[in-house]
Formats: structure tokens, sequence, C-alpha cells
């Protein structure tokens, strides 16, 4: 008996589903998952609400799919990657991370993506919210000057990573070119008292980490996945001082965390908080009591905690080398009453915090950065940047007293050793000591690792700053006498050139 294939499929599509007529039209039928975000759009087209890193647009309150128009533009602009240091980012609406983009599942999303006529390259959007191939870059290929449109629905609830897939697709990415785009699910997320966007990127640069001036990219440091900058939200300092996420005791916080990548893997964590939820890749299910997440190069997580006791908690890559060494460090400051019950301790740890735990530190760096480029830098503008980075570099064995620990580490305060030899203070610095030395008539012997990794004029900040503080008087030390020390020195295996 020959078979009609057709009413074999018909009749298993009425037993699965309840259909009695073409299967195409169960897209059109509300009693299905599917149908229900097939639903079209109910009254006038949306003008989606954009938001800047670390802003999240407000949540959305409407019952019903709607047309959603999102416009964004394509700008490629040079901007500050850390105190002194420029780099030229290509960004979905000036910034890095693009602009936060929220929907509803169910959605009908038209989206047009413009090139500002004064860039240089044509660039497109990959939106991993899109069901179809490309997820838009394939109808979203835009020259300088020019716009292009595309439709898509919103089907999957969660977070997704958009980006661009010009190629070379890395470049795009690493220069910064992505963002978040929410799908909430019909029923909405459960209230908070704050939401947040941050998003992690690694950066490649020719020039070392915080090497002052205009930086271009670098395309074999990417390809060999050695990022010199790894950063939350497009610069180092993003979320720090003035700019840190303010919340108060007794709130719920949500941060909407992605990761454009285009090479890294995220451990992300919050230092002295607990993720009681955390979403996995920005998906349905959450784990709870969650130390630190892993979140893939174009992925995202939603972590959700509540903040029970005051203070600075400081927002990391726990890959902790990229944190203290490549700049991925944000902070959230809650204010309220101490709970001792709970925590007692000081607020600011300097260990963690760095040369950020001084106000004003990236002021002075920034100050002397510009001085010493115009030929114009001064002795105390040295000895304030110096300040701010010895705070983040050499205070937690010497202390911020010079005093040194007794028996353990030697004092720099009025120390015969530090002030008899410049050049040889120069060379402790780079290439680190070991052994014992003689300081002030009493012997030390510890270990110093090489320092090597920062730059000639960091090194020289330090030293002025060290070689005029605590009783000592000692001319400034320049980062043209630094480049000559290691230049002329063999550095120990594994120290930083």
């Amino acid at each position: 008996m020959k078979i009609n294939r057709y009413s074999v499929s018909m009749a298993l599509c009425a037993s699965l589903v309840g259909c009695n007529s073409h299967p195409n039209e169960l897209r059109s039928t509300g009693g299905s998952e599917l149908g229900a975000k097939m639903a079209a759009p109910v009254g006038e087209p949306i003008q989606a609400v954009l938001t800047q890193a670390p802003d999240v647009p407000p949540a959305i309150t409407r019952k019903s799919p709607a047309k959603v128009v999102v416009e964004i533009e394509v700008k490629e602009v040079t901007m500050p990657i850390s105190e002194g240091v420029n780099y030229t980012f290509w960004t979905f609406g000036g910034k890095v991370p693009g602009e936060f983009i929220r929907v509803r599942q169910g959605d009908t999303v038209e989206f047009h993506l413009q090139n500002h006529p004064d860039n240089k390259m044509p660039h497109n959007i990959d939106l991993h919210a899109v069901t179809g191939p490309g997820g838009g870059a394939t109808s979203t290929f835009t020259a300088p000057g020019h716009q292009t449109q595309f439709t898509f629905k919103a089907l999957n609830q969660g977070l997704y990573v958009y980006h661009c897939a010009t190629a070379p697709v890395g470049m795009h990415i690493a220069n910064g070119m992505y963002g978040l785009i929410l799908v909430e699910p019909p029923e909405g997320l459960k209230p908070v008292d704050r939401e947040y966007y941050v998003m992690q990127g690694d950066f490649y640069t020719v020039g070392k980490y915080r090497e002052k001036g205009l930086q271009p990219f670098d395309m074999q440091k990417a390809i060999e996945e050695n990022a010199t900058y790894v950063l939350f939200n497009g610069s180092e300092g993003s979320m720090v001082g003035e700019k840190a996420l303010p919340a108060k005791v007794g709130e719920t916080i949500r941060l909407f965390v992605g990761n454009g990548g285009p090479n890294l893997v995220s451990s992300f964590h919050v230092i002295g908080e607990i993720f009681d939820k955390v979403y996995p890749e920005g998906g349905s299910h959450y784990q709870e009591n969650v130390q630190t997440t892993l979140i893939p190069s174009g992925g995202a997580a939603i972590v959700e905690f509540r903040l029970e006791v005051p203070g600075t908690y400081i927002i990391v890559d726990h890959s902790i080398f990229r944190t203290f060494n490549k700049g991925a460090l944000g902070m959230l400051k809650a204010t309220g009453d101490e709970v001792t019950a709970i925590y007692s301790g000081k607020e600011v740890d300097d260990v963690y915090l760095g040369d950020k735990a001084a106000s004003g530190s990236g002021k002075a760096v920034a100050k002397a950065t510009a001085e010493m480029k115009s030929g114009t830098l001064t002795l105390e503008s040295q000895i304030a940047a110096g300040e701010a980075l010895f705070k983040g570099t050499c205070s937690t064995c010497h202390m911020e007293t010079g005093l040194g620990v007794p028996s353990v580490f030697p004092p720099l305060a009025k120390s015969d050793f530090l002030m008899n030899d410049k050049a040889r203070s120069i060379g402790v610095v780079l290439n680190g000591l070991s052994g014992a030395v003689t300081v002030n008539g009493t012997k030390f012997n510890s270990v110093m690792p090489p320092m090597s990794q920062l730059n000639d004029d960091e090194i020289a900040n330090i030293l002025t700053y060290v070689r005029n503080s605590w009783g000592n008087k000692g001319t400034a030390v320049t980062a043209a006498e630094v480049t000559a020390v290691r230049a002329s020195s063999k550095r120990p295996p594994g120290a930083a050139e």
C-alpha cells in the first residue's frame, strides 16, 4: 500500500499539538510556546531605550509583545584606555562596551545600524539573540556614511552578546565592538534594588601595559592571545573612585555581566561577596551560593546578591594577574550602618585596591604624564604621581611610612643604601634583589622581586617620591635614567623586558 507522507505528518502533528490544519499554522496559534513567541506586535512601534555602561534600561512592564526599533551608530573613537594611554576604539554607540539593549521575549525588533561617515572601516553586527544565519551580520554590512536595517523576532529569553562580525572579525571585536542585549521573559525579571551593566574585554597594544601615548592595535599579540589589558567597560579605572558603582546596605544587586573577548575566558568574582544566584551564560536556570563564575568569550551571566555590610567591594577577574597587572578591577561602594555581627574590619585594603586606593591618584599620574610629554615635568608632580604608584606597588612590604618590617624588609626612610647610589636603586627595582644587605647598620636578608614590568616613567616617579619622603632628600630620577639602566643590565630569567 502506498503511504501518504503528508497525511502521516498531519496525523502526527494533530496527536502531538492538537492542530488539525497545515503545520505552518502552528506559528499563529496561541496555545503553544512557539505560538506565544510568534504573537503579533501590539500597539504602535516603540523606540528602544539604550544605555551606556554601567547603566541599564528600565525593566519592561508591558504584558504584550511590541515592535521595538533599535538604532545604533558605529563610531571609531580615540579615547583613554589607561591614564596617559590612548587607543582608537571601534564602538557601538561611541563607548565600550556598546549600548545595552533591553527587549521582551516575543518582541519584533527592527534594527538599524548606522556607520558614521568619518569612520574608516565597514562594520556590521551579529546579535547572539537572533535566530537566523549570521545573527544579522549578513544583513548589516555597512560602509561608512551608510545605514542598514533588518528585523528579527526575539524568540528566546536570556542575556546575549552582540559584536561586529566584519573580517578580520577578531580585530573588530578586539577594538571594542561588543555589547549586551537582554531578552526578558514575558513575566519580566524579579525586581531588585539596582541593576548594572559590566562587560569584560581583552585588548592588544603595541606598547606594554600603561606605556604612554597613542597605542596601536597589535595583531600578533592578539593571535597569540597575549593581552596587554584586560578591562571592565573599556578602560582601566572605568569603575573605581568616583566612578565606582553606588549601592546601600540591604539592597539587592543584579549585575548583567558580559565577556566580549575576543580571546579570554573571565573568572568573574566580587571580593567580599557571595553570589546568591548566578544564571550561567545568561540562561534560564540559576545556581546558588557561588563564589566565582566562568564567563566564556562571547558569553554572559547574570549575578545577584544582597549587600549585608558597608564598604568597598572589589570586582575582579580572578585569573588574578589580569586584575593587578592588566587592569581588570572595578569597585562597588556600599554605604550604610556597620553590622559588626557579620563583619568587623577596615574599610579599605590597599593590597586589593593598589594605586586606586588613594583619592585623586589617577589625576596625579595623568598630570605627571602630561608634563613629561610637554617637557615641563616638575619635582612636585613626580612626587605626587610616585606616591600614588608606590601605594599600589611597594607599600605592602615597605609600609606607607617607609619604615619597612623589622628584621624582614629594610626601611626606605633615611636609608643610606637607597640614597648613596641612585643607579643601584634603579637596578634593584628593575632586577630585584636577594641576599643579605646592610641598611643603616642593620642586616636584612630577604627577597625583592623584579619590578621591570613597570614602565620607565613609573619607576622614575616612584623612586623620586621615595628619595624625597620620610626624611630623604635627593634629586629626581628621570625616565631616561631608568631607560639607561634597563638597557645596560641583564635581568634575571623571567623578568619582564
